[in-house]
C-alpha cells in the first residue's frame, strides 16, 4: 500500500510539469526549508527574549507595515513580473517605474506618519516604534517589486540567494543584539528593517546586471501595467486583511498578550503553506507565457493535483506536532497558540490548493470576479471577527480564517470550472503592450 501511494505521488510530481519548472520548483523550495529554518529560528529568539506582550507588539509592528505596503504598492509586483515574463526589453523602463513607485511610497509613509502625530489613536503603536513601521512600508515595496522582477526574467538562483542571506543576516544581528544589549522591540523590528533594506539594493544591483541600460520612466507602460495591476493590488490588499487583519483585532480587543500567543499561529500556518506558494509563485509566470490554451490549462491542473496530494499530510502532521514544537521553540508560556494554530490548519490546506488553482487566472488578466470575491470575503472575516474573538478569543479568530479560506476555495474552483471545463473555451483576449496589436486565443 505505501508503495502505490509513493509510485502515485512519484507519477504526479513527473508529469506536474516540464524539468524547467520542475528543477526551478525544487531550488526555490528547497532555498524556503532553509529561509523557513532561518526565520523560525529569528522568530523563536525574538519570542523568547521580548515575551508574549513584546512578541504582539512586534507581530503587529510587522502587519502595520506589510498593510500599508499592500495598500501603497499599486500592483506592480504582479504586472511586473506578469510583462518582463512576455518581452524582457522591457526591464529597464519596468525598473525605473518601480524607482518611482517607491518614491511615492516614501511620500505616503512621511504624510501617514504626519497624520497619526494629530490622531494618534489610530495607531496601537506608538514613536519610536511607529516611525520603524511607516519606513518598512516603502522598504518592503522595494523589496518586492524587484524580487518579482528577478522571478520574471527567471534569476531564481539570485532570487533565492538573496532570500537566504537577507533572513540570515537579520538572524546574526539580532543574536548579537539580544546578547549585547538584550532587546528590545524596536531594535530588533530596526534590525529587520536594515535587513530588508539591503536585500532590496542587491537585487536591484542584479537587475542592472541583467539590464545594464539606464533605468527609465515610461507613463505608457505604467498605465499599461496599472491595468493588471490595479486588479492584482486590490486582489493582494484584500487578500492580505483576510490572512492578517485579524491579528490587529485581536491586539485592539483582547491585547498585546493574546496577539502575541496568535501571531505564532499564524506564522507557523504560514510555513504549512509553503510548498502551495512556492508552486504558484514559479507557477504564474510560467502560465503567462504559455500562448497555447490547452497546454496552460493542462500545466494549472497537474500543479493543483499535486499541491493537493502533497499539502494534506503536511498540514495533518503540523497539527499533531504543534504542542511539542511551540513548547520547545518559543516556550511553555506561548503553548495557548496550539489550539488556534491547529483551527487554522483546515483553512490552510484549502487555501493551499486555492493558491496554486487561481495562478490559472491570474496569468489571463486577473478576472474581476476575484477582486469582488476577496472584498466580499475581507468584509465577511471582519464581521465574523467581531462576533468570534469576544467569544472564543483567538480560537474564534482563527475558526472564522479557516471559513474565509475555504469559502475563497469555493470561489476558484467554481470559476475555473466554468471558465474551462463547463464549456469549451471561449476566445481569450490577453493584455497586451503598448505599440503591440490585440491577441485573442
Amino acid at each position: 500500500m505505501k508503495a502505490h501511494v509513493s509510485s502515485a505521488q512519484a507519477q504526479l510530481w513527473r508529469v506536474a510539469a516540464g524539468t524547467e519548472l520542475r528543477r526551478n520548483v525544487l531550488e526555490t523550495y528547497g532555498t524556503r526549508v532553509l529561509v523557513l529554518a532561518v526565520s523560525f529560528a529569528t522568530a523563536a529568539l525574538i519570542a523568547r527574549v521580548l515575551g508574549p506582550a513584546g512578541r504582539g507588539l512586534y507581530a503587529v509592528a510587522v502587519t502595520m507595515g506589510a498593510i500599508g505596503g499592500q495598500f501603497v504598492n499599486p500592483g506592480l509586483h504582479a504586472s511586473n513580473t506578469y510583462y518582463v515574463s512576455k518581452d524582457r526589453t522591457l526591464l529597464p523602463v519596468l525598473i525605473g517605474n518601480t524607482l518611482a513607485v517607491v518614491f511615492v511610497a516614501c511620500v505616503v509613509a512621511a504624510l501617514v506618519g504626519i497624520a497619526f502625530v494629530f490622531w494618534p489613536r489610530l495607531t496601537p503603536i506608538h514613536h519610536p516604534l511607529l516611525l520603524l513601521t511607516l519606513a518598512s512600508m516603502p522598504a518592503g515595496i522595494a523589496y518586492l517589486l524587484t524580487q518579482g522582477l528577478l522571478l520574471g526574467i527567471n534569476e531564481l538562483r539570485a532570487y533565492n540567494r538573496i532570500e537566504v542571506y537577507g533572513k540570515l543576516l537579520a538572524l546574526v544581528l539580532i543574536c548579537v543584539a539580544g546578547l549585547v544589549q538584550g532587546g528590545t522591540v524596536e531594535l530588533f523590528f530596526g534590525i529587520t528593517l536594515w535587513s530588508v533594506l539591503v536585500s532590496f539594493l542587491w537585487a536591484l544591483l542584479r537587475l542592472r546586471r541583467v539590464s545594464p541600460e539606464r533605468p527609465a520612466l515610461s507613463l505608457p507602460v505604467f498605465r499599461q501595467s496599472i491595468g493588471i495591476g490595479v486588479k492584482a493590488y486590490l486582489i493582494s490588499c484584500f487578500g492580505f486583511l483576510v490572512l492578517r487583519i485579524d491579528l490587529l483585532m485581536v491586539k485592539y480587543m483582547l491585547g498585546a498578550a493574546e496577539a502575541g500567543y496568535y501571531s505564532i499561529s499564524q506564522l507557523l500556518s504560514e510555513n504549512t503553506m509553503m510548498f502551495p506558494v512556492v508552486l504558484g509563485m514559479l507557477l504564474f509566470p510560467k502560465l503567462s507565457a504559455i500562448k497555447e490554451g490547452e497546454e496552460k490549462l493542462q500545466l494549472a491542473t497537474k500543479a493543483v493535483r499535486l499541491t493537493a496530494a502533497l499539502t494534506l499530510p503536511a498540514v495533518v502532521i503540523a497539527a499533531f506536532a504543534a504542542a511539542p514544537l511551540i513548547s520547545i521553540a518559543f516556550g511553555p508560556n506561548f503553548l495557548p497558540a496550539v489550539r488556534p494554530f491547529v483551527w487554522l490548519m483546515p483553512g490552510v490546506y484549502f487555501l493551499g490548493i486555492e493558491t496554486v488553482m487561481v495562478q490559472l487566472l491570474n496569468s489571463e488578466g486577473y478576472p474581476r470576479i476575484l477582486v469582488v470575491a476577496w472584498i466580499a470575503d475581507t468584509i465577511l472575516n471582519i464581521a465574523l471577527n467581531f462576533w468570534a474573538i469576544p467569544h472564543y478569543g483567538v480560537t474564534g479568530a482563527s475558526v472564522t480564517s479557516s471559513v474565509c479560506y475555504f469559502l475563497m476555495f469555493l470561489i476558484v474552483s467554481a470559476v475555473v470550472w466554468k471558465r474551462f471545463y463547463s464549456q469549451p473555451p471561449a476566445a481569450v483576449c490577453a493584455p497586451h503592450l503598448p505599440g503591440e496589436a490585440l491577441r485573442c486565443e
